[in-house]
């Protein structure tokens, strides 16, 4: 198959000579297939290695357990990317997706380790992988739980919970306390990457097309390389091989620990089947299948079981990667396979994986944010998918309402709970998959058709009323 008359819709095995880059079983020339795996790296790299920087500080690892999380969250990533890429036996999306230690675990892991320490986050994490592989063994007779109107609410706040982490890293940093935030120099770096997007993907044509976000983090880095902004001290300190090694730490068990993991791992399947069915829409024009959605949850389960006997932080699919196939419509596994293998070496290699952390936060940030921006779309185009119905429109506001609205003032849950703190405060996500999940439950699921005829049904009511009160009105006005 040429890549003339290729389609974004094959996702399954359409030939086995197949080299189009739209094919997820296609073996695209290695020339072709680089420059789109290599934005899928970058784009994630900066999630892969900013949650172990922020549990290392929580937790008060010295610099050698920081350099370690670090690596195994790296190699885990490029593990679990390729694992899910093919699969074994149930186990494994077997979509064009990218999996790696999760971001939006990052709120319960500041609260675990700050109380248990990074022992019992991985004990926690132990539990939380299992609860994971049960819920996707479950998932098959539930999955109607789940209808557009909820993975799309998910999605969509996916996509509009990352701009604020797009436009702080425009601004400089992720931490907007950080030196020099804000400063004009970080947003002209940011806008000329991200202007560099702009036309590379939609007046550019070809590899340069499909490629337009490495293209604009090229052009960001060399600009900020002149300007003195990239900082190589952490390629000087970094080890060319470290081979990770079995149980670096302890495991132990909290009650508290453990309820908080299971949860947030509960409701992170819920945007596992966010992110894998924008994957199947955006990218594949179809809709997501069980046995995908099925080996997604156990194949996420089990990595983030197995990450937790070497260090690695709990696995997630990365939404921003989701972003780049529904903006490229590239699924070739083929293409996702050498960025797993890059970031396999990325994990043997600690100098390797240094010299991914020079790129500058405006660069990441000017590079992204088109990214996310095409996720949200994604939720859109889910969410239309079914009935913009009364019922649904009140599903997906309130959870909208809710989540981002409690985001923004994360004060007003400070009588609450702490578990209930842990779990929900600062994570969008979680709030609007309960609030789409729990609604789509208990308000009966009325169609468009259904709402017309009730409407008709008062409206006759009021005639048949009006009709009775005119006789009567007439009587009295004769006698």
């Amino acid at each position: 198959m040429s890549e003339s008359n290729a389609s974004p819709t094959l996702g399954k095995r359409a030939g086995t000579n197949s080299t189009s880059l739209f094919d997820f079983h296609g073996k695209p020339k290695f020339y072709k297939a680089l420059p789109i795996s290599l934005q899928h790296l970058l784009a994630m790299i900066a999630g892969v290695i900013t949650p172990p920087i922020i549990v290392a500080g929580v937790v008060g690892a010295t610099p050698e357990e920081k350099l370690l999380l670090i690596q195994v969250a790296v190699l885990a990533s490029g593990i679990a990317t390729i694992f899910h890429l093919y699969g074994v036996w149930k186990f494994g999306a077997r979509l064009p997706a990218i999996f790696g230690v999760g971001f939006a675990y990052v709120p319960t892991l500041i609260a675990v380790g700050g109380q248990f320490g990074i022992e019992g986050i991985l004990g926690a994490q132990l539990i939380g992988g299992i609860t994971m592989m049960v819920v996707g063994y479950f998932i098959q007779y539930i999955r109607h739980l789940f209808p557009p109107v909820v993975a799309g609410t998910v999605v969509l706040v996916i996509g509009l919970s990352l701009y604020d982490i797009a436009v702080k890293y425009m601004a400089g940093s992720g931490n907007p306390n950080a030196e020099g935030f804000g400063d004009l120099m970080n947003w002209a770096v940011g806008g000329i990457t991200l202007l560099t997007v702009l036309i590379a993907s939609q007046f550019g044509k070809g590899v340069i097309k499909l490629s337009a976000i490495i293209v604009g983090i090229v052009v960001g880095y060399l600009l900020a390389l002149a300007l003195g902004m990239v900082d190589f001290s952490s390629i000087k300190n970094a080890n060319w091989v470290a081979v990770p090694q079995v149980m670096p730490f302890e495991m132990e068990f909290h009650t508290a620990a453990i309820a908080s993991m299971v949860v947030i791992c509960v409701i992170n399947s819920v945007q596992t089947i966010g992110d894998l069915s924008a994957t199947s829409v955006g990218g594949m024009n179809r809709e997501l299948e069980t046995k995908e959605l099925t080996g997604g949850l156990l194949g996420n389960g089990l990595t983030t079981m197995v990450s937790s006997f070497f260090g690695a932080l709990p696995t997630s699919t990365f939404s921003q990667n989701v972003g780049i196939v529904a903006m490229t419509k590239v699924i070739s596994r083929y293409v996702l396979a050498i960025t797993g293998i890059f970031m396999i070496f990325a994990g043997l290699s600690p100098k390797f994986s240094a010299v991914m952390t020079t790129i500058p936060y405006p660069v990441l940030g000017g590079a992204t944010i088109t990214v996310f921006g095409m996720i949200t779309m994604t939720g859109i185009q889910l969410l239309v998918k079914d009935e913009m119905s009364a019922r649904n429109m009140t599903i997906v506001g309130l959870a909208l309402a809710l989540s981002l609205g409690i985001a923004s003032v994360p004060e007003a849950i400070a009588e609450f709970p702490s578990v209930v703190q842990n779990i929900i405060g600062g994570a969008p996500i979680v709030v609007a998959a309960i609030t789409a999940f729990v609604l789509n439950i208990v308000i009966p699921n009325k169609s468009l058709s259904d709402e017309a005829r009730e409407r008709e049904a008062i409206e006759a009511a009021e005639a048949a009323e009006s009709s009775v009160t005119k006789p009567d009105t007439k009587t009295n006005g004769a006698s």
